[in-house]
Parts: structure tokens; C-alpha cells; sequence
């Protein structure tokens, strides 16, 4: 009988060497007739036409078998030697999580190839294409567009960046580029000549839609948009500003290489050759001796920073220059994290970033990728590790040249977007989008493309930017709350394939880079998020924990019948406080949870919310005593948090106490003056986050997740806790009262809870030199002795004790 030659290929899409050993497995035997015992056999390892590595291998099948749908994966051996299942996308049911490629064999004389691509940055978008693995390689496009009936890439002035909707803004002195479609709705091309000469260029897609009118639209995968301001051109017309006035979402997407970084981080001066040196180069300077960047998510101390509400004293938002000089006050502060507000390309130039447009491009107007690259590596040289949040819960809610109506009109055919059905089948066009308590509309999670924008970006990210984590914007809004937009009724299917993303994504980027700290922001409460995607997980290391902000400060209108610990004693009353509440909010902080006390949702934007300081005395003017009790309940909160057995984070500026309400569209107005706070009113309460941020970070017991809950009084509005790994033991008593039991707290659990011992007290948070009154137990050896302990409490404070 006739056979098929069958060529198959794992194309990484990722520059750096990461697996080897790659064997190829499928449903066929030895024969090559299908067969439900897999054979496996070896692949070759080579350079693929994006330049990344690729695995291949052939196999020839028997022609009966025609008609049958053959399955095919790839293991891979990772660098640890580890054997991995190398396909971590699962078959499009959105009721099996199975994970395996299949294909037909079709008529032909040359080889029939299936491609399995890991990743898709190098494979949409502007890209080098070598036509040999010697070649110097050219430019080839690629851009999913499945209803256009044609596609073309024209050029854009460099000094405009714009292109309207009649064409004004074409760089006529440019090959117009005609882009062939492929049967999956992929179209691609590439003008004649290496990809040297169109380095830079701006260019944008010229599609001639479904119904037949021409658009212009960015590329979904750029690596950069031109614009660099915060202007629009109304509905689409000419543009004769500059790209510094021009928004980004809008503007011309650029060629960018992306194995080129510019060696110094200020750009060079107008007319001169950029200095530009290999990302190989560049990175070989990342780390220091000595000052290892952490990798686990228990050991982080994480600062959560907006870089747009920095540059203190500026008209304009902050950008990663003010970053740049921010680290040294960071690096003083002790963390050894930096959460970082969204920064990929959004509408604007003023904003928080939830809600992006091209989720490979770093915000232009806050520097761009090249700056962003400078500043990972300065936070890695200093031993900081570098979160970025990133949002796939919807996109940015002015995409019309991005993915709203890609290549077509029809509700239906939206591609990036979810709708069920037909606009026909509604009253009005918008009724079979879906809403998922996000500000915008729920992606398209069923198609491969939309899924791999985001799992692509995020290996991007890891990859090309070196960032060691991700935390993702409510994730429930993908996982659960999936809602008809014309009647609000759930739509099962949505959750599930939403579901199915976050385990592709998570399993990508652990398969990638193991390392990699993966945080969900979700309030579902369930374990599935944290579990890996082999157990029916969704593969996050960590989740944010709500329920403890709530708990503990409980100022936002949201934390309802919470014990709000913070909000009720700000009123200065005497009546008991839900400290039992309180602990069990604090005892599940050891289930992988990320803790804070302020975030960017609670420092004012959320109804109802303020600065911890403000909130610590009910807005009462920050003057005197008053003052004193404000900075002291800070101190506390925030004791709290970093002493709980989660991952400590806090909102920036609250290490000075920050008392300016931080919102999504005044945080200009609102900004504070941190670095000279820090010197200033602010300088107690800094040296007081200093001091617990080196304690948690020298102590094993407080890093580890071990946590037993000794004492709780509503009445007293007491607590006392204690953790500790392997002989290390540390008690930590803390009080919301208005009055410290100056003479002595009794603390009793048992024996095993709290073994005869010294326990010497290793901080208290009403020091001097934090302000405070110096109520305590004077750095003094308490012993215990039949499960009972005596300490001092000063008043709205904590001590900590270690076992001797």
C-alpha cells in the first residue's frame, strides 16, 4: 500500500535554547498504520525560519489509513533533565482537558508537514524570516485576519506615525506589501530585501473587510506603536501633529528587532545612529554577587508601584526614567520585589493600564521596551525581583483599530471578541457579547490565536524582558462570571474555556521557565486557582487575599459585615472587635495567599476607601496625638500583613504614610512627595517598615507557611500567633486596644503551642524610634512555662518574641 511522508515540527518561537531530547509520539505503529499504542521515535533539533529553535522529525504513513484522524505530540527533556509533555494547549472541547495534536492525511506528492507552534510572538507580527540558516535573514508578515478578503501592509512616515482612514499618512516611497492567505486565516509576506533596511519603519494593515470596505489596523503582535502621546484624530482623519502627540493604540505599529537592545538607557540624540548591542550583550551585566533575585513566591516582600504616579512635581505622568531613580529608595526600603501596575500599550497617556491594546508593546509613553529592558535589569542588579500585572479579562475599551472589528463588521465575526450566536438572534447587535464584571467585553477564549496573544505576551515578557512574574487581573472574570450581555444569564461555556486558557497559560510559562511566579488577583475563594492544571488546576502560585484586607483595615464599602478592624477602631470607640474573624482570615494566609493592607483598588479609588493613615483615625486631621494614633495603627496594619504567613505586599507611599486619596483619574493631582516625605513627616514610620521588612526577611519562621493561631479577645482586641520552621520559633502579640497592658498580657494555648522557653523580644512596634511611646518588654527574655506567656502590649501595637 502507498504511504505519506509526514514531516512534524515543534517550533518553539523563543531565541534562547531551552529543551533537548525532543521525541515525537503519535498514534501509529511501527508499520505506520494507526494504532492506539503510540510509537515514539526521535527528533532533530535545527533553526527554523523565525531563528529559534525547532525539533523535527518524519514519519511515513500508509495511505489506507486515509480518513482517520492521526494524534501527535512531542516530550521534551527540560534543562533540569526533566521529561515534559511538550503540547500544553488542550483540544478545543471545552469538557476535556486533554492535550494532543491530529491531523488527516491529504493527497499530495511532496511531504504533508504539521506544525505544533509553542508560541506565536515570532510567528505573527513583523519578524526576521531566513530563508536558509545562513542567510542574512529579510522581513515576512503575518497577521490573522479570517474574514478579510485581501491584506497589505503599507508604510507609514516616520515623523507622522499615522495613517487615516482614506490613506493620508502612506510613506509612498515604501513597497506596498501584498500579504497571502494561508488556510488557517493566517496571511503573510515580505518585501524584497534584508530586514536591516525596514528596521524601524512604522506600518500599518490595509484590509479590505467581510464586507468589502478597507480599514486600517495595527498589528495585535507589534512590538511597538510609534505614538507616544495621548491624542486621537477624531473618527479616523488625517494627522499633522508629531508621534510625541500621538497616541499609541492608533499610531503605525514599528519593525522592531527584538534581539537588539539600545546599550544606554536615554535614547540617542536625533539624527544619530542608534547604539544599539545583542540582548546576549546586554544581559550578561543582569545580576551582582551576592544579591541573588528571589525566586519563590513565600520569600518576597512586594512593592506594588504605579510608575505613572511617580515624578513628583511633574505636569505630566510618570515613566521609567522617575522609575530608574525611585530603585535607590526601594533598595533602601529593603524589598526585594516590584509589583508594577500594567504597562502594556493602553489608550492614552495617563492611566493605570487595565485594559491594553497590544499586549507585546511596553507603554510608549512611559519609555517603551527598551527602557523597560534597562530597568528590569537595574532591579535585578539589585536584587529585586520584577512583577508585572497583565490584563486578559478584556481589552482596552477604545481597540478600533486594534482588536474591535479586526476584519469585519458583523458582531459575529469579531474575531478577538466572545459572542454567542447571531446579532440576529437579539434585539440589538451588542446583546451576544459577554460581560464578565471586567469594564469591557470577555475575549474570544475559544480560538487558538486569541489565547496565544496572551500566553505569547506573557512568554515575551519572561523571555525577552526578563520579568520574574506575572499577577493577572480577576481571573474569576475569566474562570467564572461569563454573563450573556442581552438577558445577564451565565454562560457555562465561556467559564470552561476560560479555564482552559489559564491552564495552557500557566503550563507554557512553567514549561518555559519554571521559576516563573505566576498571582492570580481572584476572589473566588477557590482552590483549583492554586493547584497545578495535572490536578485539575489553574497552576497559580499564589492568590491575592481579599478576605484579609477586608478583615483587617475593612474601609471599602465592598467589606460589608467584615471585622473591619482598622475602619472600627478608627472611631475611637472601646467596643470589642471581631478579632476571631480577624484570625481566621490571618490563619489562611498559609494557603499561598498574597497579603496587603493597601492596594491600588483600596487607596481611595474604591468606594469608600482611603489611606491607611487616614483611615486609622476616621479623616481626623493628621496633627498631634492624633497623628501619633494614625501612624501607630499604621504600623500595626502593616505588622500585621508582613508577619502573616502569606506573601507581604503593599501599595506605594505607604512606607511614609501617604494620605492623598489614590484614584484611576486623579492620581496627577494626588501625587505624593515620597522621597522627601521619607526625610521628613514620614521618617519614623520609614524606619519602622525598614526594621519589619529586614526582620521578615532574615527569619525563616516568618517566610515559611507554618501558623498557629495562640489568642484571641474581641473584648481585650487582642491576638497572638505564632510561626516558626524547624527550631526556629517566633510569637508575634498584637493589640487594637486604645490602653497597652503595660503590666502584662497572659497568652495560653499548651505546652506544644508554647514550650517552656526564653522568649526574647526582637521588635516592638511602639519603639521611639518609631514613633511611638516605648511601651514594651525592653528587649527583655520572657520565660514561659506550662503553655502560658506574659508579655507587654503597648496600645494599637505588636511585639515580636523569638524562641531562645
Amino acid at each position: 500500500m502507498p504511504t505519506r511522508k509526514v514531516e512534524f515540527q515543534f517550533i518553539t518561537g523563543l531565541k534562547r535554547s531551552i529543551f533537548r531530547n525532543a521525541r515525537l509520539r503519535g498514534s501509529w505503529n511501527a508499520n505506520g498504520r494507526y494504532s492506539a499504542d503510540w510509537t515514539e521515535s526521535p527528533m532533530q533539533k535545527t533553526v527554523g525560519e523565525d531563528g529559534c529553535p525547532v525539533f523535527k522529525a518524519s514519519v511515513s504513513l500508509d495511505l489506507a489509513d486515509q480518513g482517520t484522524l492521526f494524534r501527535w505530540g512531542v516530550v521534551v527533556d527540560d534543562p533540569q533533565g526533566n521529561n515534559l509533555w511538550g503540547i500544553p494547549t488542550e483540544i478545543p472541547d471545552m469538557n476535556s482537558a486533554d492535550r494532543y495534536r491530529q491531523f488527516g492525511l491529504t493527497p499530495g506528492s511532496s511531504a504533508q508537514i504539521e506544525r505544533y507552534y509553542l508560541t506565536y510572538g515570532r510567528r505573527l507580527g513583523a519578524n526576521k524570516h531566513f530563508a536558509t540558516a545562513t542567510s542574512k535573514p529579510g522581513l515576512r508578515f503575518a497577521v490573522w485576519a479570517p474574514n478579510a478578503r485581501s491584506v497589505e501592509v503599507v508604510f507609514g512616515k516616520p515623523l507622522n506615525g499615522h495613517i487615516a482612514d482614506d490613506g493620508t499618512g502612506i510613506d509612498a516611497a515604501q513597497p506596498v506589501v501584498t500579504l497571502s492567505r494561508g488556510a488557517d486565516g493566517m496571511w503573510q509576506g515580505g518585501p524584497p530585501g534584508n530586514f536591516a533596511s525596514f528596521m524601524s519603519l512604522p506600518y500599518m494593515y490595509r484590509i479590505v473587510n467581510a464586507g468589502g470596505d478597507t480599514v486600517y489596523r495595527t498589528d495585535i503582535f507589534s512590538r511597538s506603536q510609534i505614538g507616544r502621546g495621548g491624542i486621537k484624530p477624531p473618527d479616523g482623519a488625517g494627522w499633522t501633529g508629531t508621534v510625541d502627540q500621538l497616541d499609541g493604540t492608533v499610531s503605525c505599529s514599528v519593525v522592531i528587532d527584538p534581539d537588539v537592545v539600545r546599550r544606554t538607557f536615554e535614547s540617542t540624540a536625533p539624527g544619530a545612529a542608534p547604539d544599539l548591542i545583542s540582548a546576549e550583550e546586554f544581559w550578561t551585566t543582569e545580576f551582582t554577587h551576592g544579591r541573588p533575585v528571589p525566586n519563590r513566591l513565600e520569600d518576597l516582600v512586594i512593592y506594588e508601584l504605579h510608575v505613572g504616579s511617580l515624578g513628583f512635581g511633574k505636569t505630566g505622568a510618570g515613566d521609567l526614567s522617575d522609575a530608574m531613580s525611585f530603585l535607590d529608595h526601594l533598595v533602601l526600603l529593603g524589598v526585594n520585589a516590584v509589583e508594577l501596575l500594567p504597562m502594556a500599550e493602553f489608550s492614552g497617556n495617563v492611566g493605570w493600564g487595565y485594559g491594553d491594546s497590544h499586549p507585546f508593546c511596553i507603554e510608549s509613553s512611559a519609555g517603551g521596551r527598551d527602557k523597560y529592558r534597562h530597568f528590569v535589569r537595574e532591579c535585578h542588579r539589585r536584587g529585586m525581583a520584577v512583577i508585572q500585572d497583565v490584563v486578559y479579562n478584556h481589552y482596552d475599551n477604545d481597540a478600533e483599530r486594534a482588536q474591535w472589528q479586526y476584519d469585519s463588521t458583523a458582531p459575529e465575526q469579531n474575531i478577538y471578541y466572545w459572542y454567542e450566536g447571531r446579532s440576529s438572534d437579539y434585539a440589538f447587535p451588542d446583546g451576544g457579547y459577554l460581560n464578565n464584571g471586567s469594564s469591557g467585553y470577555t475575549p474570544r477564549f475559544w480560538e487558538d490565536v486569541v489565547r496565544q496573544q496572551f500566553i505569547s505576551s506573557a512568554a515575551f515578557l519572561t523571555e525577552e524582558m526578563h520579568v520574574d512574574g506575572l499577577r493577572v487581573d480577576l481571573t474569576q472574570a475569566i474562570h467564572r462570571d461569563n454573563t450573556l450581555n442581552a438577558d445577564g444569564r451565565s454562560i457555562g461555556s465561556a467559564n470552561l474555556f476560560g479555564q482552559k486558557f489559564l491552564r495552557e497559560w500557566s503550563r507554557t510559562l512553567h514549561m518555559i521557565r519554571p521559576t516563573t511566579i505566576l498571582i492570580a488577583e481572584d476572589h473566588t475563594g477557590w482552590d483549583a486557582v492554586t493547584q497545578p492544571p495535572a490536578q485539575g488546576g489553574l497552576g497559580f502560585d499564589g492568590t491575592w487575599h481579599v478576605a484579609f484586607y477586608h478583615d483587617l483595615i475593612g474601609d471599602s464599602d465592598m467589606s460589608g459585615d467584615r471585622a473591619r478592624l482598622l475602619k472600627r477602631a478608627g472611631l475611637d470607640g472601646i467596643d470589642p472587635l471581631q478579632m476571631d474573624w480577624f484570625a481566621g482570615s490571618l490563619y489562611d494566609t498559609q494557603y499561598r495567599r498574597v497579603v496587603f493592607h493597601e492596594s491600588h483598588d483600596e487607596a481611595g479609588n474604591a468606594s469608600g476607601t482611603a489611606r491607611t493613615m487616614v483611615v486609622a483615625v476616621n479623616d481626623a486631621p493628621l496633627v498631634d496625638a492624633t497623628r501619633m494614633a494614625a501612624e501607630s495603627r499604621s504600623r500595626l496594619s502593616f505588622g500585621l500583613s508582613l508577619l502573616s504567613a502569606g506573601t507581604p505586599m503593599f501599595f506605594m507611599g505607604e512606607e511614609i504614610g501617604a494620605q492623598k486619596r489614590y484614584t484611576f483619574n486623579g492620581f496627577l493631582q494626588h501625587r505624593e512627595d515620597i522621597l522627601g516625605e521619607r526625610t521628613g513627616n514620614g521618617k519614623a514610620l520609614f524606619r519602622f517598615y525598614q526594621d519589619v521588612i529586614d526582620l521578615g526577611r532574615r527569619l525563616e519562621s516568618v517566610r515559611s507557611h507554618n501558623i498557629d493561631i495562640l489568642h484571641q479577645s474581641n473584648a481585650n482586641r487582642v491576638m497572638a500567633w505564632k510561626r516558626w520552621d524547624g527550631a526556629e520559633q517566633v510569637i508575634v502579640a498584637a493589640s487594637f486596644n486604645n490602653a497597652p497592658f503595660a503590666n502584662g498580657y497572659v497568652i495560653a494555648k499548651d505546652a506544644l503551642a508554647i514550650p517552656d522557653a526564653g522568649w526574647k523580644e526582637v521588635l516592638n512596634s511602639d519603639a521611639v524610634i518609631y514613633g511611638g511611646q516605648n511601651v514594651g518588654n525592653s528587649g527583655a527574655i520572657i520565660p514561659s512555662s506550662s503553655g502560658q506567656l506574659e508579655v507587654v502590649i503597648p496600645a494599637n501595637g505588636f511585639v515580636v518574641l523569638i524562641k531562645q
